[in-house]
């Protein structure tokens, strides 16, 4: 799995950052990619990425702010020309079927692939065999969520070695113990599967949160995560200006992560006030308390 940031930049984009777009991309696990949120020119900056829509197989939308939403349109409509012929599922607050219906409606727009559009109404989001996404409510004046994707944990593998020394060879009996199944050889040897098999691999955690002040909700969303993605709009030196505006500082999403004893911290959705340089300066607030910070640029890649 890879995290690839196609926007980074708060309420207006900067000739640095573009609005906020965040792209996980699970081409080995299910062979398709989640995209979470979708604001302006998500679509131009696609094209400066290995991303392909046609792969696009669900989109979640943390809230309706247009920074968030406003590249949804356009990035439908192309999707259609672009090979997207599978269906495509689009999560989000109450509000979001009527904005995406409306435009697609009003340009006269028609998809070449089913959509299928889900206003959140339960914490549980979407699960299956692989994945499971949940959600909680953050602190932002207008509906605004937080996602914790968790991935299904894993069999462990198989001890090869070992089973050769039994004079096991490879081949399809390989599967059935992999599967944990009792095996009989052609010697009348019998095999337990579920002995030559390692430990249980624990599935990947990841939150990535939309814009919020500090909310208890949050710790329910990083919990002992690999990785959390949250705003850091503010340096800092500004938090009442943050919670004035309902947005986090630096010194807050550090805090947040090291609470909830995550492995790794992300910050983004960075104000437009802040140029490259000043980087370092926002990493530096973060790792003071949690070490093992990031800042994310547009089209920087983070492997999981």
């Amino acid at each position: 799995m890879e995290l690839i940031f196609l926007g980074t930049g708060a309420g207006v984009p900067s000739k640095g950052r573009n609005v906020t777009a965040i792209a996980l991309t699970m081409l080995n696990e299910r062979n398709s990619i989640w995209l979470f949120d979708c604001g302006e020119a998500t679509q131009h900056q696609i094209l400066r990425s290995s991303i392909r829509l046609s792969k696009l197989e669900k989109i979640f939308i943390t809230h309706l702010h247009g920074d968030h939403i406003f590249g949804l349109p356009g990035l439908l409509s192309s999707r259609s020309f672009q090979g997207g012929e599978t269906e495509l599922t689009v999560y989000g607050p109450v509000g979001i079927a009527s904005y995406i219906r409306t435009s697609l409606a009003v340009s006269g727009t028609h998809l070449k692939y089913s959509l299928e559009i889900v206003e959140i109404e339960e914490e549980v989001v979407f699960e299956d065999a692989e994945f499971k996404v949940i959600c909680r409510e953050l602190d932002h004046g207008i509906l605004s969520y937080g996602y914790r994707i968790e991935e299904a944990d894993k069999p462990g593998s198989l001890d090869a070695a070992g089973l050769s020394a039994f004079g096991v060879k490879p081949g399809p009996v390989f599967k059935e113990l992999k599967e944990g199944k009792t095996v009989m050889l052609e010697n009348g040897k019998v095999i337990n599967g579920s002995e030559f098999i390692g430990p249980t691999k624990k599935g990947r955690t990841i939150a990535i949160f939309g814009d919020t002040r500090t909310t208890p909700n949050e710790l329910v969303i990083a919990n002992q995560a690999d990785v959390i993605i949250h705003e850091a709009t503010f340096g800092a030196e500004m938090g009442d200006m943050a919670g004035e505006y309902m947005h986090s500082t630096t010194l807050e999403a550090a805090t947040l992560a090291k609470n909830a004893e995550a492995k790794r911290l992300i910050i983004t959705h960075i104000s437009s006030r802040y140029n490259r340089e000043d980087n370092r300066k926002l990493v530096s607030e973060c790792r003071e308390i949690f070490p093992n910070t990031e800042i994310a640029t547009d089209f920087a890649i983070f492997e999981l």
